[in-house]
């Protein structure tokens, strides 16, 4: 323990290690996950007096806040609109009930302002709202370093009981009591739902591939059929298949072209497995042609164009069929989360499509729905002007009355990553910051943080224990069921959400992937994945700035 206290380096990633290690630890539908593993971790190291300096924390919390606004900022000005404020309504009653919970508890039990914060930041599964609580509580006025530091440590404690009872609480909730109230087979419904958006299969889970991909390529011989221009043959498909390449007699013809197809002529045809099938029983047989297979492109397009944002695919597809002939949706990813790439998912601003095609009709297809995500190095510049902006921002100073509130370094950074986000995804050609550079920012920072935090706390943990042994646990376990039934009751009787695409909203009013991950399992479908992306992303703005505002009401 001694070289952990003479090393910092070796004592963070010793505690990052061992933390995911325990993270990994799985009891049925409940997995502890990373970041609750290092922090339980952290503590007990933390109680043995080992310590990382709070300058690492500071820094790795602001990469960590300012990385999640990033993520979120195309999604989250996206969804200010009718149907995104429709679910919006649930991630604010989220925000609001936990503050009112958190202070209820603060006035009647006449808990610290860092006990209480700690109950608000690990109930709502929160951990940026740790951050954010704890840079308010800096900012308090009268209070001694001494007093800040244990307030502090408070809320790390607090938070570590509160999201272990919390998180058991909404995985439990959501994937397995919300389902037998509803009434309803989640993953009967979720096949149902997917069916109705015509997705044809319920998808498949992480790490695996369809026996029979939907997308396919097959060389057919022209025994019948002769006559037929190759874009009546693509037009009575629906767009669902394209004739990448000919060839007649030995000599390739250019299917740009729109030949007219003759005997004998050996077709490539590449789309949607069913209807590459069906074509070929227009053609004739199936046939290998060495030399005649083409290579396609793989790309990523990020949505920009408003004219394409909030209408189905299919719409987008029958609305302009020259920019999407050829081309063939494999994915959707809405910010750090996959939805089905069906025809009836609605299309947002900052969606990252992954398309399938020739490289110029790629080119033409993105030109008319965004721009192509370029793989380049992180724009810094962009980047470390956007943090010190969020520092600058989290410094001011707004007067309620009696109430001095502050966003601090976490609040700021959030809403200028937000903006700068927002801003990029608007103009592709600045500001880059690669998806995986991003995600991998995000993860990192957060689990130094807890990490940093959870050190610092360890020495208060066991006396704030044995003050509240039932207390914590409790609150930790009413403050996700309480939100989590209202979310329901709304959900289902005054917004009128289907099941599955509701459960999957209320795990994201809570920012909870673990939920979101059981909720998939037991669906075997990311159907309600269509819910669960909207309400993380309000809420991944409205849930860190409850930290400040309770600091603010609870004060002293």
């Amino acid at each position: 323990m001694s070289l952990l206290r003479e090393n910092a380096v070796l004592a963070l990633f010793f505690c990052l290690g061992l933390g995911y290690l325990v993270g990994k630890l799985r009891i049925g539908p409940i997995q502890l996950g990373g970041i609750c593993g290092v922090l339980i971790v952290s503590m007990l190291i933390g109680a043995q007096h080992v310590s990382v300096n709070a300058d690492v924390k500071n820094i790795a919390f602001a990469l960590f806040i300012f990385s999640l606004g990033y993520i979120a900022g195309p999604q989250f000005f996206a969804n200010l609109n009718a149907r995104g404020l429709r679910f919006g309504v649930l991630s604010l009653m989220e925000a609001v009930v936990v503050i009112l919970m958190a202070l209820g508890f603060a006035t009647f039990f006449d808990l610290d302002v860092g006990t209480a914060a700690g109950i608000l930041a690990g109930a709502a599964t929160e951990s940026a709202a740790v951050g954010t609580a704890q840079d308010a509580i800096a900012k308090l006025p009268g209070i001694t370093a001494e007093q800040t530091t244990q307030l502090q440590a408070h809320v790390a404690t607090a938070y570590s009981v509160c999201y272990l009872f919390g998180l058991i609480s909404i995985v439990l909730l959501t994937s397995q009591l919300f389902p037998m109230l509803m009434r309803i087979d989640l993953a009967d419904a979720s096949r149902q739902l997917w069916e109705k958006m015509r997705g044809g299969d319920a998808g498949q889970q992480p790490g695996e591939e369809p026996s029979l991909p939907a997308l396919v390529g097959r060389t057919y011989l022209v025994s019948q059929g002769e006559g037929t221009r190759i874009s009546r043959l693509q037009e009575a498909s629906g767009q669902l298949i394209t004739v990448e390449a000919i060839s007649r007699g030995g000599r390739r013809l250019d299917p740009d072209d729109d030949p007219v197809l003759r005997r004998g002529d050996q077709v490539l045809v590449v789309g949607r497995r069913t209807a590459v099938i069906d074509t070929g029983h227009e053609l004739g047989p199936e046939t290998s042609t060495p030399g005649l297979d083409r290579a396609l492109a793989v790309r990523q397009v990020v949505v920009t164009n408003k004219k394409v944002a909030g209408h189905p695919l299919n719409d987008v597809r029958d609305r302009d069929s020259q920019a999407t002939g050829g081309v063939f949706l494999t994915d959707i990813q809405r910010v750090d989360h996959h939805l089905p790439a069906v025809g009836e998912t609605e299309v947002h601003i900052g969606d990252t499509l992954t398309v399938v095609g020739a490289p110029t009709k790629l080119d033409r297809f993105a030109s008319r729905v965004g721009a192509t995500v370029r793989e380049d190095t992180a724009d810094w510049i962009y980047l470390s002007f956007g943090i010190c902006l969020g520092v600058l921002l989290g410094k001011v100073n707004v007067h309620f009355g009696d109430v001095n509130l502050t966003l601090g370094t976490g609040g700021g950074c959030l809403i200028v990553g937000l903006v700068f986000g927002w801003a990029r995804s608007l103009r592709p050609t600045f500001g880059a910051y690669p998806p995986v550079a991003a995600q991998t920012m995000k993860d990192l920072g957060l689990a130094m943080f807890i990490a940093v935090t959870g050190m610092a706390a360890g020495p208060d943990a066991g006396p704030l224990l044995k003050q509240y042994p039932v207390l914590l646990p409790a609150a930790g376990i009413l403050m996700v069921a309480v939100p989590a039934f209202l979310g329901l009751f709304v959900g289902r009787r005054l917004l009128k959400i289907e099941p599955p695409i509701l459960i999957g909203a209320i795990a994201g009013q809570q920012c909870s992937t673990p939920a979101i991950t059981a909720i998939g399992n037991v669906a075997q479908s990311s159907v309600p994945m269509l819910g669960y992306t909207v309400t993380y992303t309000i809420s991944n703005f409205l849930l860190p700035l409850t930290g400040p505002v309770l600091v603010g009401l609870v004060g002293l």
